[in-house]
């Protein structure tokens, strides 16, 4: 549609001729369950609900034209100060046009018939497969909002709103305000404060909800009391471990209060974990949702409890990073994304039980930022946002990941206490507001003292990662003579930045541990730095630069510090500093500077000597990405067996009842490769077969499934016994990606035309069958499907949602051909639609750039670079 995709310099004018005093919303939502139909709306076409929306508003200037916003279906009446407006004359599909409109105060009333949504954008409706109850929740950023009410849908653009919804009498709902009154069916809201529409929320339907509170009293006396809630689906309340939840809350509000002298402006915090999410969590105040996969039906480990913590505290950072000060356009999107990584991790490391949060940090949530920085789609962290489509792909490793750990070398720039007090007064002189970059560097100007102007020009406003290797000389007692710091950057962006960097010194001690002997702290700054403070120290056996992950850089090693690593890596006593040695290894992998299968022998070698969990886990992805796509060919089968061993020999060796066990047993079953494999699997599936200490609960159960449905030693039936056993959401959608996994033509035809020439399966399906259709032991029966991709994506993009055409255009790109034929598809596809939607490009030349990639990584394996 024409207008749907509104661009920057819209935003501007609109915001420059209106100023919004407030929203009365009100949405009647019955219709979500009985027949289609029930609304009084015509039997076909999409099930809809009724929308009123009354905006209050002023315009500067007369005789002005300009729009607002609305995706919907249909519009049953549009009224303007009173007089009524044709429908089919103002509205378009996306927009309703405001013509000619009087300087001064306007109320503009929409009666719209808005779509329930299945791909998790707009007012999305679930079906709970398990009980058949209905589910309803928001989900808006970056522009959503108008697929549910009619609004000003961009961030400048604040105003309070108040919402009544009207649901069937059984349900409870829930919005960002505070319930004022209930009448039967009809839920009214407390008016909010001045909040952006993406961060409007409601959420209705029969959950199970669970309360607490939080109180705090404040230096002079006053008392903050805050009502906490939390709320799931009736079938994972057995599974709900609200309790958890509450703390890690309770202890994050106590460290943003600590930290931020600001207190929590809006009232209530409810956080409803909702099905078929497409996001990790979104902020909207006072009623946060998540994806409810953080509710866990089985087992876990450590780190997936450390990464909900993580999210939960992410989320109340936007509190006040997003939504009490937000950014004016999607530009500055860094203003609340990066910091709300940063301080999530910081909050969690000084106030909960997940001391070392940093780590994940490092070795996980990086490693997303320097794969983005790469491609060839990178950009600063500040960027270039031209319309919406260019919003929706920059929530991404640059925006989220990078952009927190420049914060995180800020830190170490200007110091913590400067820091925190910059944000405490950018948060009371903005309160409520919008805000651009130079807002922010002005109070950490102030608060700092130092220029940041040059620090901004380095590390927001320009994109790419550095290359910090050591360069060290010895005289003849084997003291350093010299240590510098070599300081490099690609060719596309050859920016060399300054690095606030700590350089250490490693050898091994009496017992064998490769322990710190010697640490220097640095300024970095240009192509060679000398670390004077080194001079004299003894022979280490391991250089690291960036020890103790300070700055934003790739780490490279002299040899014999490589040389050490192949060795003794597991001997490095640091948990941090191995952490950051496996990172800087997994670079150089990526880089096509050391063979996938080397990289796959130190993961055998040493990985089941891991003791941090989330590190392991990250190991066992990396070696999987590096199996499938780094190694070369011939090479592939070998690795793959050896791989399988080495993981059933730690599986065997982990401690009973162990995370590490844990996970041992899912990268076995993720690399089985041999029909013993396949035969334990089946066993621990059937109970012929026995780990010590191993629960195979539901969700390891389907773990063990999904390898056998791929090699097609499970067939329907089986698949369908086990969704009987689980028949749940959950279950439905484990059950949809095995069938797509079987290993046969008609199987593959079927799952490529469910999700690419069909529009019936919801969000959470067309990923389950994406991720089923997709198999790395199914080369040469996806092979036909390349040509039809690139036939097939244009089409996909124009018809569907952004969501979908996002998922689509990724999930089903031909990576797994491998071969320069495919590359150069993609070139020729790139070259004959110079066209087409630059976002779609973007998607397709990140998939092409990681296709290359891997060749390169596949040459340096096979010897034939």
């Amino acid at each position: 549609m024409p207008g749907e995709n509104l661009s920057r310099d819209e935003a501007r004018e609109r915001a420059e001729l209106l100023r919004v005093d407030g929203y009365d919303v009100e949405l009647d939502v019955r219709s979500a369950i009985g027949e289609p139909g029930g609304d009084g709306g015509p039997d076909s076409g999409p099930r809809t609900f009724r929308s009123v929306t009354t905006i209050r508003f002023r315009a500067a200037r007369g005789g002005a034209s300009t729009f607002a916003d609305l995706i919907a279906p249909a519009v049953n009446a549009v009224t303007l100060d009173g007089t009524v407006l044709d429908p089919a004359a103002v509205f378009d599909g996306t927009r309703v046009t405001l013509a000619d409109l009087a300087e001064g105060e306007h109320v503009l009333v929409v009666d719209a018939q808005c779509a329930y949504s299945r791909t998790g954008e707009g007012m999305h409706r679930f079906v709970d497969p398990e009980d058949g109850e209905v589910y309803l929740y928001t989900q808006y950023e970056p522009a959503d909002s108008r697929r549910v009410f009619a609004n000003f849908e961009q961030p400048d653009m604040k105003a309070p709103f108040r919402f009544r919804v009207t649901a069937p009498e059984a349900w409870t709902v829930w919005s960002n305000g505070a319930e004022e009154s209930r009448d039967g069916g009809v839920w009214r809201f407390a008016e909010t404060k001045p909040i952006s529409t993406y961060i409007t929320a409601v959420v209705a339907g029969p959950y199970h909800y669970v309360t607490d509170s939080y109180s705090r009293t404040f230096d002079d006396g006053t008392k903050l009391e805050i009502p906490l809630g939390a709320l799931c689906r009736k079938g994972l309340a057995r599974h709900f471990d609200a309790d958890d939840v509450f703390l890690i809350t309770k202890q994050g509000l106590d460290f943003f209060h600590d930290n931020f002298d600001y207190p929590y402006p809006f009232g209530k915090y409810d956080q409803a974990f909702v099905p078929e999410y497409n996001l990790g969590a979104m902020e909207n105040p006072g009623c946060v949702t998540f994806r409810e996969e953080y509710i866990f039906r089985g087992k876990v480990t450590r780190a997936a409890y450390e990464g909900r913590a993580n999210v939960i505290l992410h989320e109340m950072a936007h509190m006040w990073f997003g939504d009490l000060v937000t950014m004016q356009w999607w530009d500055d999107l860094w203003l609340k994304e990066s910091f709300a990584d940063f301080m999530g991790v910081f909050a969690m490391v000084e106030s909960t039980r997940f001391e070392d949060g940093w780590i994940t940090f490092a070795n996980n949530r990086k490693s997303w930022a320097y794969r983005a920085d790469q491609l060839p789609s990178t950009h600063p962290v500040t960027a270039d946002i031209r319309d919406l489509e260019d919003a929706k792909l920059n929530f991404d490793g640059i925006t989220y990941a990078k952009g927190a750990s420049v914060l995180k070398q800020l830190v170490a720039y200007v110091g913590r206490d400067a820091f925190l007090e910059g944000a405490r007064r950018y948060f009371k002189k903005h309160a409520y507001g919008n805000t651009q970059l130079g807002d922010l560097l002005s109070v950490l100007a102030e608060t700092s003292g130092r220029d940041m102007t040059g620090w901004s020009r380095s590390w927001l406003q320009t994109a790419g990662v550095n290359s910090l290797t050591p360069l060290v000389t010895y005289d003849a007692a084997d003291r350093i003579t010299e240590l510098a710091v070599l300081q490099e950057a690609a060719e596309s962006h050859p920016e060399l930045r300054p690095h606030r960097v700590a350089v250490g010194l490693y050898r091994r001690d009496t017992e064998g541990a490769l322990v710190r002997y010697a640490r220097a702290e640095a300024d970095v700054a240009g192509p060679r730095t000398v670390i004077g403070e080194l001079a004299g120290a003894e022979r280490p056996e391991l250089i690291l630069v960036n020890d103790d992950d300070l700055t934003y850089c790739k780490v490279r090693f002299d040899e014999v510090s490589l040389t050490t690593l192949r060795s003794h890596l597991g001997d490095i006593a640091d948990p941090l500093a191995r952490a950051l040695c496996w990172s800087a290894l997994w670079n150089l992998t990526r880089d096509a500077l050391m063979p996938a299968r080397d990289f796959v022998s130190l993961v055998r070698d040493f990985s089941g000597r891991e003791t941090d969990i989330g590190v392991l886990q990250m190991l066992h992805a990396w070696t999987r990405t590096a199996l499938v796509h780094y190694a070369a060919p011939d090479w592939r089968e070998e690795g793959g067996r050896a791989l399988a061993e080495g993981a059933l020999r730690e599986l065997r060796l982990a401690a009973p009842g162990s995370e590490h066990q844990l996970a041992w047993a899912r990268f076995f079953a993720a690399v089985a490769a041999s029909d013993p494999d396949f035969q334990l699997l089946s066993g621990l599936l059937d109970g012929t077969a026995r780990i010590d200490g191993l629960d195979v609960d539901q969700e390891l159960r389907w773990a063990f499934l999904s390898p056998l449905a791929s090699h097609g030693l499970a067939d329907e039936s089986v698949i369908g016994a086990e969704l009987a056993r689980d028949d749940t959401a959950s279950g439905k959608r484990h059950q949809v990606r095995c069938l797509a996994s079987r290993p046969s033509a008609a199987v593959k035809a079927q799952a490529w035309a469910g999700v690419v020439e069909s529009d019936t399966l919801s969000n959470a399906l067309v990923e389950a069958t994406i991720l089923g259709f997709a198999q790395s032991s199914q080369r040469e029966l996806l092979a036909p499907y390349g040509a039809k991709y690139f036939e097939a994506i244009e089409r996909v993009w124009a018809e569907r949602s952004i969501q979908i055409g996002m998922a689509v255009v990724k999930g089903l790109f031909p990576a797994l051909q491998g071969d320069a034929s495919t590359l150069a598809a993609a070139d020729a596809w790139l070259c004959a639609h110079a066209d087409a939607a630059p976002a779609l490009r973007r998607l397709v030349l990140e998939a092409r750039d990681d296709l290359d990639r891997g060749l390169r990584a596949q040459a340096c394996d096979g010897g034939t670079v």
